[in-house]
């Protein structure tokens, strides 16, 4: 099989995925099956070609023209792959979850549930292996679509509420900045295809290269930079799963890879060079206001989306300010921040199933009747702080990093500073769950842990978020592929 034909079967094979879903309905077993099966089968696809693209290859293939130099085609290159291996392989833990947690609360359209997940993935997937912006934003914008019924999965009028919000707001910047931003580029180069260093013509102003800036740091909305981030703490009606698939597998992972994909590959570095100061500014003031807003939020989902906000900010922040380091740890903050999320989304989905508890301050004592919850929770939380021996202290070393080597003594400060706020809004938390006698609330649902399999899916990413501290090596060149310099 040519390395072309496996770019199209990966594409392809959610899709598949989700039509088998459809007709394994009235069989949950089976449907649950067809699920795993085809989580597992794309991971496998997907690191099947991570080896070459290690080595250099960059496989291709172009499905279609539309407008002249603007065809629908995918091109595999190392950050694609790092989001494509995140999507793929949490989607396996990911649905292991969603069985224990859709069974255990009798969630109601499960079948619904698991194509609009596997058509997710599927758009994921895409968005990582666009070979030009024109083929990124459709999927991009596939993904926010797909996704509106995951976050409105309850149905109730307020989650359509929110859920209006979510879709208005992703939609909103997208026509209004990131469609403009995609055609200046094509008016101004005749192409959209991604090149490392990016593709803009040198002698283009300074003027117009800040307008594009503009645009696509507003027009990509998924990024949930302030002030376009109001859609992500009010997405937290969706059931925990889709938390999880929002926060850490796909949907904000689209926003600052599709960042990142056009600070590297349409703008490049060279020409961002002195304009991104306002950026750096922006995404300070993200950083800060976010965890202000997660240390008030007594809502423990609403407290992670919040951190999220922040930490996303983090990775717009490391690589505005354009020192190879600073953005190694941007590229890989993408796959920390992954991991750590998505386990403190489980651990939060898992003490509601068996407690139904939902705030911080009923969480007092929940650490002994759900130790193994907890301990991933904890893990999750050390991530998020950037603390040995979790996966995040990696990436904000090279943020820090990336900032002393430029003396950028005020992105230090903002890192430090915000350390100690994500500090201030986790610990407490591991504190009542471990150190304090169990709550009313807690008293009066005596349960133990949540059902196993969304124990095991907690355990696994947890685990993932250690690994990635001790063996972060294939990350670490994997990103090195981008920025050869650091």
């Amino acid at each position: 099989m040519t390395q072309n034909n496996l770019i199209l079967i990966t594409l392809l094979l959610p899709l598949f995925g989700a039509a088998g879903i459809w007709l394994a309905r009235e069989k949950p077993n089976l449907r649950e099956s067809v699920t795993l099966v085809t989580a597992a089968s794309l991971f496998i696809l997907v690191a099947q070609q991570a080896l070459p693209v290690f080595d250099g290859a960059r496989p291709e293939i172009i499905l279609f023209e539309t407008l002249h130099g603007m065809p629908i085609a995918f091109r595999i290159e190392p950050l694609g792959m790092l989001f494509a291996l995140i999507a793929s392989g949490l989607w396996i833990v990911n649905s292991i979850y969603s069985i224990g947690y859709m069974r255990a609360n009798g969630e109601n359209n499960q079948t619904r549930f698991y194509i609009c997940f596997a058509l997710s993935i599927a758009s994921a997937v895409a968005v990582a292996f666009s070979a030009n912006l024109l083929t990124l934003f459709l999927f991009y914008e596939a993904m926010t679509l797909i996704t509106y019924p995951l976050v409105t999965h309850r149905g109730t009028d307020e989650v359509k509420k929110h859920g209006r919000n979510y879709l208005g707001i992703l939609m909103f910047t997208s026509v209004m900045f990131f469609l403009p931003a995609l055609i200046y580029v094509w008016f101004l180069t005749g192409t959209t295809d991604f090149r490392l260093g990016g593709i803009l013509p040198k002698g283009l102003g300074k003027a117009e290269t800040e307008l594009l800036l503009i645009l696509f740091i507003f027009g990509i909305g998924k990024a949930a930079l302030m002030p376009f981030h109001r859609w992500l703490p009010t997405a937290m009606v969706a059931p925990a799963p889709v938390s999880a698939l929002l926060h850490a597998v796909a949907v904000v992972k689209a926003g600052v890879f599709t960042i990142l994909k056009v600070f590297l590959y349409i703008l490049g570095p060279t020409a961002l060079a002195g304009l991104t100061d306002w950026l750096i500014g922006l995404a300070a003031f993200t950083i800060v206001a976010a965890s202000f807003s997660a240390f008030n939020s007594n809502n423990l989902k609403r407290r992670l989306a919040y951190s999220t906000i922040s930490q996303l900010a983090y990775i717009v922040f490391a690589a505005a300010v354009l020192s190879p380091l600073s953005i190694l740890g941007a590229i890989m903050h993408i796959a920390t921040h992954a991991f750590g999320k998505i386990t403190l989304f489980f651990a939060a989905g898992s003490i509601y199933t068996a407690s139904h508890l939902t705030r911080v301050s009923q969480l007092d004592g929940i650490g002994r009747r759900m130790p193994w919850t907890m301990t991933a929770f904890a893990i999750g939380a050390l991530s998020m702080i950037g603390l040995p021996p979790a996966a995040g202290f990696v990436s904000k070393w090279f943020m820090i990093s990336g900032a002393v080597e430029q003396t950028r003594w005020f992105v230090l400060a903002i890192i430090l500073f915000s350390t100690l706020l994500n500090a201030g809004y986790f610990l407490p938390i591991l504190y009542r769950a471990f150190f304090r006698p169990l709550s009313a609330e807690a008293l009066a649902h005596p349960h133990g842990e949540a059902p196993i399999l969304m124990v095991l899916a907690l355990c696994i990413t947890a685990a993932g978020t250690l690994i990635l501290f001790f063996c972060p090596g294939y990350l670490l060149a994997l990103a090195q592929h981008l920025v050869p310099a650091s």
